[in-house]
């Protein structure tokens, strides 16, 4: 309702500048606009729902002349707001009001906030043209897009709309976006009392409506710049958080409730996902996002409350975007991560990563949603995984290496489907179960149940929908069904009349395009063609399963089906396009690969031929009925056009011979786009300035005549500077831009002219084409054609036309925008040539940022609109109609053909690398070319065999020749390059080959390696079966496995308790101790060494041996003192551990104390293992580790067994092999012997025995050429007989005949040796055979009596033999017969470890289900103990150390007492002094401590002490003499002896000294008994917890036993074993009683026995003991007795020695003045080192002395040798000069030798000179004292020869 001063607000709104609306939030708020309802309360004020920055952006937009979409958005907001701004700005009052509630009971009207379709004005079309009715959509992958109003209403997001959902009835509600720009995100009120709508737009609204009524209660304005990203509420409702998408990303915290934000910042300069508070606490929030985790926290500071953030920091982890985490309640935040761990945050930092064990991670991907119900966490991942782990072991979870991971394990886990994407899920409000629905991105809503018992519920998905962008959309032409399909890979078909989905079909590839068949194709209108990115096109049929006559088998029957039809694949890239002819003769399909396709439909859709295009095609569109020809429209996206005729179907004769699809001779139109649009901005911009001159001249002319009359010239003079100083502004420039716009649709207005719709630039505009006229000269790629006409579109400069459809009638056009609007523009009657466009509807219904309409198609009827778009939204609409449409629609699905169940389903496409059609065709013909030129080289190869066979003929006929006729190999080649050229190409090829086949090769080689070390590697011994040679029997080996994991491993067990501290202190002390003494007795040898060998070495002198023998004297007198001392202290630290070993009246044997607690725990009356109130003793507890180790040692023990099994089978086999060679060499024997024999007297030969192939299964895989060449053979054989489908069974049986052959030879070649060996041995009887036979002449008696007497020896022999033979076999069959006896036994054995090893092996697995917890407890017991330990030895060291005060004290008391002794003994019996003395030396005095003393109150708490701490003599003495007078102690009494007196003084400071240490000292101790006091109650403490952990511990190890007594053991007996026996028979139930080994009852009854013997024997020592102890008191007695008389023996001969009792320790210990002979001996070892030193310095000036007299002669030979060289000098000067005068006038310039000569004697000279001045140096040098001795000149290194004259 509008209120009266609304005009004059909104006129001064116009009047506002966008700075004004850019203010910052407090100025915006303190400005407000308020309202008044007028049922409100004077005192109740409501903030509207407007501000200045969208209503100054609308006015300047309107000023501006911009697009209508703002207008549509903002209209009713300003010409129907129901605000009043009541308040001036900048008022005091204004801030008062503004604090002021807004009231309870307000909501804002619904219909005003709402968006609205914008209608042009004075248009006459509905408001209501479309209506939505259903979404069949949902927008998956967008998040938190799942949310639970009650149990029955879920609401989500659909592009503009918020749909709610019952899950009962299915049926939907619609809440429309108010800014007409979408829906950001949603929530929910914890209450489930509210739920907000945070849109986008510029400057999104929050709008907070009240459930279930749905009002508009509250709205939020200026919490971000174009959209929201997140909100979340706390956990008591009152505070709402929000964050912002792009560029701002404004994290906000709002009282929503007064529509005020409290807090405001900028989250992170990247995409923030998820904000949410703390659960427990509302001050504590966390964002997340790209590569980041932000910790903020509201805290309250001098400048107000503020929001303070700290980001996390990764630190060596990986940077992850985290999109799912949890605020745990200690403040600690669990976070996912891309990579599927999660980490735990603590102080901004990853306190530790979790994962599963072996370093797998929690997740096969990243986790989405973190969420903790009931004490459990609970993770989902996009892995499709609901895990659920202990909320205390990740919340006490830290790192325990550097890696920084924690292993865990989850405690249950759900796999909710192979395909499913988890994203969200939220719990249902349902009391008794625990049901969840789950968002999945991969397009569903489930219901879980994650209750996780014996009735738990399999996942149940609610809704399926596409998920992605709907790519193709298609419209049944018959009833009201539609087919859409999307890169999901699914094609889904719905009824959208009654919204109901029908049916859906899975492929391996996604769709791309779709179309339904035309009436004229398939008349029931059941068939659907789609098109899949892989090329390949599907005709699907839909039928209704209802009409099926057979329906066996089938338990649902559903309404509709879809069936397989035919599979082709046209294309080799995505299909993009589908379009039947309008006789439905045609199908055309477009893709991506450049190509249009078409097929005869009549004939199964026969390939006619395909066009190439000069773009990726975009559109197929043919021709309607109105034209006179058929023609297809083929839409390129890069600019081109083509009309292609209907293509010639050719017959099937013509088509065989031809290679290739291509139809080459089509006739095409091509149309190549050339942009327009700043050509048709410049004529807009000239017709606008046109008119704008037109209106100036006229107001310039009213103006003229209005001035002329009023000023005369003046005035008109005036008008001409003014016309003069304007001047126009330049036209825009023409732009083309370089790269060409896409097309994006298109379709036919008249023949041969078409209208395009382009994205990009030439956005905008409709533009009308032509056709040119076919040229085909011209090339396509080279033209550039313009439209000739265009139709300008309003508000789509950014937003162009996507998609566009007409109705039936043709009286309407649907476009689907770029930005998700649905446009609809109404045509004239029977016109459709876009005359007018001014007029048209706009609303927008899709996600305005991602949400393109892909696909919109009318009903078949008009009554419905559908649009699909990228946001996975499907929407149907109901077009306006002035009929009313009938309630009950339902579409009809066709009913199925007859005998459609029982064809055949055609083979699917699935492989995308197939052939298409086109490849296919290729691929044959090139075969057959192939299979030609096959045949023609097998005739080449026929004449060359032929060639050759008469060339070996002609080589035949030569090597038949004689020697000197024949002619050499060589002579037969032409030309021997030829030959070496051929090997040189074979070599070549066969290198390539090898190079070609090397991938080949490693891979085969790789796989081969994988398989054996899959199958073989673990293989010990494969099955070796030995069989029996008479009889059937035979015995296998154990085919033998590697020994498993637990007889390798063996883990460590976190049962043991740890040693205590004590006990490691101990230890480590001990093991100190003894080093030390080791190093010490290390060091010291080499010193005692090392001085013995310098004494060996070293010179001995007078003086040393002095020193030597006064060093000895004085060792050897403190050498004794040291002995008698070392002997006095043995003596005492013998007598000291003799006190300490005396037992106390109350001691007990440690033997005896642990005898005791064995008897106690192994002995008395025990409970079964199955007693509640069984304790299970220390020794007895079992573990996982344990358990493990156990089994493999089960496992190490059977397979030890079956390994002595095998090699005894192996043995067995080789013994098999021996004997097969042994009869074989005897049944050559035997045939060589019967050679000799009359046949009547042959004995039959023994079958000799055969190896066969089980036995030597190692000689499977051996092989050799002939093997691989025979199989070989046998492949190309089998190929050839059968089919393709037969031949994956064919290959494996020759596979198996490959084996056989192989081991049969293999089996031969083990004979061949024994072969060899037997007709070695019978080498002599043939040959005695062949002699024979040349000799037939007849034999003489003696002969005759020979050869009888051989008859009987062979005869023998053969007998002999046989019966060996037969020996050999039988003893071999007796062996086996007993090995088979001994591993049937084994097998019973190893049956029973099998047995015992599933019982273990359960035992393990539920060990390991305890042993978390376990080791918990285990860990606390260890950790009490080793704390009560720790304190234990604390009280111990605090003990000892009390003992060692105490015994300070005591030292110190003592000192005092000698003190005044000493002081009394000083002074004498008679002085009368002492009385004065005693007082000076007890005087109190108050002394200044060493630190000095801050403050008064300290020394007054000192003198406290001080005074009350005095010792015992001194408080006596002070009582005593507190009656006397006061004296001064500072002088000397007079006739006082001054020495005494100082003495007393001194005596006073130690006695001082004394007492303070005895303060300190009593102190120290006072604050050790507090300690251990403190300790002792700790102590009992943890003893306490202690004693808890432990029962804790015990009762789960009772658990853990009464778990692991469940388990069934199976122990097999037999019938005699049995001895619980009821009257004769054996009872029904045994379930009581109990089963012995007869070693433990055997052990048991010997028990009995020992225990008797046992109890005997200790009797008897109890009495022995009695008796000894009885003997040692008496003994003791004794000894007291002689010891008292020993000492008054020493004590009276003390007396008569030394008249006094003396200390004999002092008097032992006595030793010499060591000082004094230290002194000696240093004085000594001085005069032995300064005369030493005298020595030495004689020596060196002896030897300087020496040195000197030696360099003077050598300097006086060098002042020789000069002397020598000057004289040679001058000589040479002298003939110089002489050979310079004699040279005469022959020649007038000097010659060249000469300047060489001059030269040289020039360079000697110079040396020379050098060289004396260099000795004239070392001369004066050494006439100098102490000069310096240089080395000798070295004489130059080339000899200088005497130069001839």
């Amino acid at each position: 309702m509008k209120e009266p001063g609304d005009q004059d607000t909104d006129g001064r709104r116009l009047d506002k500048s966008k700075s004004d609306g850019k203010r910052s939030l407090s100025s915006l708020k303190s400005a407000s606009r308020f309202a008044v309802r007028e049922d409100a309360t004077d005192e109740t004020f409501v903030e509207g729902g407007e501000s200045y920055l969208e209503d100054d952006d609308y006015d300047t937009e309107r000023l501006e002349g911009s697009s209508g979409s703002f207008h549509y958005d903002y209209v009713d907001n300003i010409g129907d707001s129901q605000y009043v701004e009541a308040l001036a700005p900048g008022s005091e009052e204004v801030e008062e009001e503004v604090k002021k509630k807004i009231s309870e009971n307000f909501f804002y009207d619904y219909t005003e906030l709402i968006s609205m379709p914008f209608v042009t004005p004075d248009s006459n079309i509905p408001l209501d043209l479309l209506t939505l009715v259903h979404s069949f959509g949902y927008d998956c992958r967008k998040r938190a897009n799942l949310q639970l109003l009650d149990s029955d209403n879920v609401i989500y997001i659909a592009g503009n709309q918020l749909i709610f959902l019952n899950l009962k009835t299915k049926e939907q509600l619609y809440l429309r976006s108010s800014s007409g720009r979408g829906i950001g995100v949603i929530g929910v009120h914890p209450d489930k009392t509210y739920f907000t709508v945070a849109e986008k737009g510029v400057f999104p609204k929050i709008i907070i409506y009240e459930y279930p009524s749905l009002k508009p209660y509250r709205i939020l304005q200026d919490g971000t710049e174009l959209g929201y990203a997140y909100v979340d509420f706390d956990s008591s409702g009152t505070l709402l958080a929000s964050v912002g998408g792009s560029p701002d990303y404004t994290l906000t915290i709002w009282n929503w409730k007064e529509e005020q934000p409290m807090l405001r910042t900028k989250a992170f300069s990247q995409e923030v996902f998820k904000v949410t508070f703390n659960p427990e606490d509302d001050e504590q929030l966390t964002t997340s996002g790209s590569g980041h985790i932000k910790f903020w926290e509201m805290a309250l500071t001098f400048t107000g409350l503020k929001l303070q953030g700290s980001l996390g920091r990764f630190g060596k982890t990986a940077t992850t975007d985290i999109e799912g985490y949890m605020q745990l309640p200690d403040g600690k935040v669990l976070s996912g991560s891309e990579w599927g761990n999660m980490l735990l945050w603590e102080g901004g930092l990853i306190k530790v990563e979790l994962c599963r064990a072996a370093r797998k991670s929690c997740h096969q991907g990243p986790i989405n949603q973190i969420m903790l119900d009931e004490g459990e966490v609970i993770t989902i991942g996009a892995d499709g995984c609901i895990r659920i782990w202990d909320f205390e072991t990740v919340d006490t979870a830290d790192s325990i290496d550097d890696t920084g991971l924690l292993e865990i394990e989850p405690i249950n886990e759900l796999q909710v489907g192979k395909n499913v994407k988890l994203f969200s899920m939220i719990k249902m409000n349902e009391i008794g179960s625990n049901f969840w629905l789950a968002q999945d991105a991969n397009g569903a809503i489930w219901k879980l149940d994650l209750s996780f018992s014996n009735i738990t519920q399999d996942p149940d998905c609610l809704f399926s929908f596409h998920s992605g962008a709907v790519e193709a959309l298609a419209v049944s032409p018959l009833t009201y069904l539609m087919a859409t399909t999307a890169l999901d890979c699914s094609v889904r078909i719905y009824d959208f009349a009654s919204k109901m989905p029908l049916a859906r079909m899975k492929f391996k590839q996604g769709g791309t395009a779709l179309a339904w068949v035309p009436q004229l194709v398939s008349y029931t209108g059941a068939q659907i063609i789609a098109g899949f990115e892989d090329g390949v096109v599907r005709i699907l049929e839909l039928y209704d399963p209802k009409g099926l006559t057979i329906f066996a088998g089938r338990k649902k029957i559903s309404d509709a089906d879809i069936n397989l039809k035919q599979v082709f694949k046209p294309h080799t890239a995505r299909v993009t396009a589908l379009a039947y002819e309008r006789d439905g003769e045609i199908l055309a399909t477009g893709s991506k690969d450049q190509t249009v396709f078409f097929f005869e439909v009549e004939k199964d859709y026969k390939p006619i031929g395909y066009i190439t295009t000069p773009g990726p095609v975009r559109q197929l569109v043919w021709s309607s009925n109105s034209h006179p020809d058929s023609t297809l429209l083929i839409i390129c996206e890069n600019g081109y056009v083509l009309e292609t005729p209907l293509p010639t179907i050719k017959e099937e004769e013509e088509n065989r011979d031809v290679v290739s699809y291509e139809i080459k001779d089509m006739d095409i139109k091509c149309f190549h786009f050339s942009s327009v649009k700043s050509k048709i901005l410049r004529l807009i911009e000239i017709e606008k300035r046109k008119t704008l001159r037109d209106l100036k001249k006229k107001e310039k002319e009213e103006r003229r005549k209005q001035l002329a009359a009023e000023m005369g010239e003046d005035g008109e003079k005036e008008l001409q500077v003014e016309e003069e100083e304007e001047e126009e502004e330049p036209l825009p420039e023409i732009f083309i831009p370089s790269t060409p716009c896409h097309i994006l649709c298109g379709f036919y207005s008249e023949p041969g002219k078409f209208w395009v719709s382009l994205g990009g630039y030439d956005a905008g505009f409709l533009y009308h084409c032509e056709f040119p006229s076919y040229d085909q000269s011209t090339a396509i790629t080279k033209k550039k054609d313009e439209p000739f006409d265009f139709r300008l579109l309003e508000d789509t400069e950014d937003n162009p036309i996507q998609t566009i459809t007409f109705s039936i009638h043709q009286d309407m056009m649907f476009c689907g925008m770029q930005n998700g609007a649905i446009r609809v523009y109404i045509l004239s009657q029977n016109k459709p040539s876009l005359i007018n466009t001014e007029d048209y509807w706009h609303f927008n219904i899709h996600d305005n940022n991602y949400g393109c309409i892909k696909g919109i198609c009318t009903s078949f009827d008009d009554r419905f609109l559908v649009t699909t778009g990228a946001d996975s939204n499907i929407f149907v609409f109901t077009i306006f109609s002035e009929f009313e449409l009938k309630k009950d629609i339902k579409a009809e699905v066709p009913s199925p053909r007859f005998g459609i169940e029982t064809e055949p389903i055609p083979e699917d496409i699935e492989d995308p690398k197939a052939y298409s059609i086109e490849n296919a065709r290729r691929k044959r013909q090139h075969d057959k070319l192939m299979k030609e030129v096959e045949e023609i080289k097998a005739g080449k190869r026929e004449k060359l065999k032929a060639l050759r066979n008469e060339f070996w003929k002609l080589l035949e006929m030569n090597q038949g020749l004689p020697k000197h006729m024949q002619f050499k190999r060589t002579d037969f080649d032409i030309d021997s390059k030829i030959r070496a050229e051929i090997g040189r190409k074979t070599a070549f090829k066969i290198q390539q080959v090898e190079k070609e086949l090397a991938w080949e090769k490693e891979k085969h080689q790789i796989g081969l390696m994988k398989l054996q070390n899959r199958f073989r590697e673990s293989l010990e011994s494969d099955t070796i079966v030995v069989h029996a040679i008479q009889s059937d029997h035979k015995i296998s080996s154990y085919r033998l496995v590697k020994p498993s994991k637990y007889s390798k491993s063996k883990r460590t067990s976190l049962s043991d308790r740890r040693t205590s501290k004590l006990e490691r202190l101990e230890k480590e002390g001990a093991g100190r101790k003894d080093s030390q003494k080791d190093t010490g007795g290390n060091i010291s040898v080499p010193e005692e060494s090392i001085i013995e060998k310098g004494k060996k070495f070293r010179p001995k002198t007078l003086s040393e041996i002095m020193v030597e023998n006064q060093i000895e004297k004085t060792r050897k007198l403190i050498l004794k003192a040291e002995r008698a001392q070392l002997k006095i202290q043995q003596r005492k630290k013998e007598w000291e551990e003799l006190y300490k070993s005396k037992p106390q009246d109350d001691f007990e044997d440690p033997r005896d104390v642990q005898a005791i607690k064995e008897a106690q725990l192994y002995m008395g009356d025990f409970n079964l293992k199955t007693a509640a109130d069984y304790k299970i003793p220390e020794h007895m507890r079992i573990n996982a580790a344990k358990k493990e180790e156990e089994l493999g040692h089960l496992d190490t023990l059977a397979h030890s067994k079956k390994k002595n099994m095998n090699k005894c089978i192996l043995s067995l086999r080789d013994l098999k092999v021996a004997v097969i060679e042994e009869i074989q060499c005897l049944v050559q024997e035997l045939k060589s012997i019967q050679s000799t024999l009359h046949v009547s007297k042959h004995i039959p030969i023994p079958q000799v025995p055969q190896i066969l192939p089980e036995e030597v299964p190692e000689k499977r895989f051996q092989y050799d050429e002939e093997t691989l060449l025979n199989f070989k053979r046998q492949q190309i054989k089998i190929q050839d007989e059968t089919s393709s489908q037969l031949e994956k069974g064919e290959s494996a049986i020759s596979g198996g005949g490959f084996l056989r052959l192989s081991s049969i030879k293999d089996s031969d070649l083990t004979t061949r040796d024994s072969l060899s060996r037997s007709s070695k041995a019978s080498s002599f009887s043939v040959d005695a055979v062949k002699f024979l036979e040349f000799e037939k002449a007849d034999p003489i008696d003696i002969e005759l009596e020979v050869m009888k007497r051989d008859e009987i020896k062979h005869l023998y022999m053969q007998q002999y033999l046989t019966n060996r033979i037969k020996e050999l076999i039988v003893t071999f069959d007796a062996e086996l017969h007993l090995l088979r006896h001994q591993k049937l036994k084994l097998d019973t054995q190893m049956k029973l470890s099998d047995l015992h090893h599933v019982t273990l092996f359960q035992e393990m697995l539920l060990l390991k289900n305890f042993e978390k917890q376990e080791n918990i407890l285990q860990e606390r017991v260890n950790s009490l103990d080793k704390e009560e330990q720790d304190m234990q030895w604390k009280i111990n060291e605090t003990l000892k150390e009390m003992e060692e005060k105490k015994n300070e004290i005591a030292k110190l008391q003592d000192q005092e007492k000698a003190l005044y002794a000493g002081f009394q003994a000083a002074v004498g019996e008679n002085n009368k002094f002492a009385n004065f003395l005693m007082k000076v030396l007890k005087k109190r005095i108050k002394r200044v401590k060493k630190k000095e003393v801050e403050g008064d109150a300290d020394e007054d708490e000192e003198s406290d002490e001080s005074s009350e701490e005095e010792s015992s003599l001194e408080s006596d003495e002070d009582e005593s003499g507190s009656d006397d007078e006061v004296f001064d102690d500072s002088i000397c009494p007079t006739n006082c002896d001054v020495g005494l007196f100082e003495l007393a003084l001194q005596l006073r400071e130690k006695r001082l000294d004394i007492e303070e240490a005895l303060v300190e000292e009593k102190k120290i101790i006072d604050n050790l008994r507090k300690e251990h006091d403190t300790l002792s109650k700790k102590v009992k403490v943890v003893a306490a917890n202690l004693n808890v952990a432990e029962e804790a511990l015990e009762a789960y190890q009772r658990e853990k036993q009464q778990r692991l007594n469940e388990l069934l053991v199976v122990i097999p007996l037999k019938l005699h074993q049995v001895e619980h026996v009821v009257f004769g028979e054996i009872p029904n139930d045994l379930s009581g009683t109990l089963v012995f080994s007869n070693h433990s009852l055997g052990r048991l009854q010997e028990r009995i026995i020992e225990l008797h013997e046992e109890n005997s024997k200790q009797q008897k020592l109890n009495k022995e003991c009695r008796e000894r102890r009885k003997q040692l008191i008496r003994e003791k007695r004794e000894m007291a007795k002689t010891i008292s008389k020993m000492e008054e023996t020493v004590h009276q001969l003390m007396i008569s020695k030394f008249g006094r009792v003396i200390d004999l320790e002092a008097l032992q210990t006595l030793s010499v003045n060591t000082t004094l002979e230290e002194l000696k001996i240093k004085k000594l070892r001085k005069e032995l080192m300064n005369a030493k030193e005298m020595k030495m310095w004689e020596e060196k000036i002896a030897q300087v002395r020496w040195e000197l007299m030696m360099k003077t002669k050598e300097h006086t030979k060098k002042l020789h040798q000069m002397n020598d060289l000057c004289i040679e000098k001058k000589k040479l000067d002298s003939r110089l000069n002489t050979l310079q005068n004699q040279q005469g006038n022959a020649f007038q310039g000097p010659r060249k030798a000469d300047i060489v000569a001059r030269q040289k004697v020039t360079e000697l000279i110079q040396l020379q000179a050098e060289r004396i001045s260099a000795l004239k140096e070392e001369i004066a040098l050494l006439r100098k004292k102490g000069g310096l001795i240089l080395p000798p000149i070295q004489p130059p290194q080339e000899e200088m020869k005497p130069m001839g004259l």
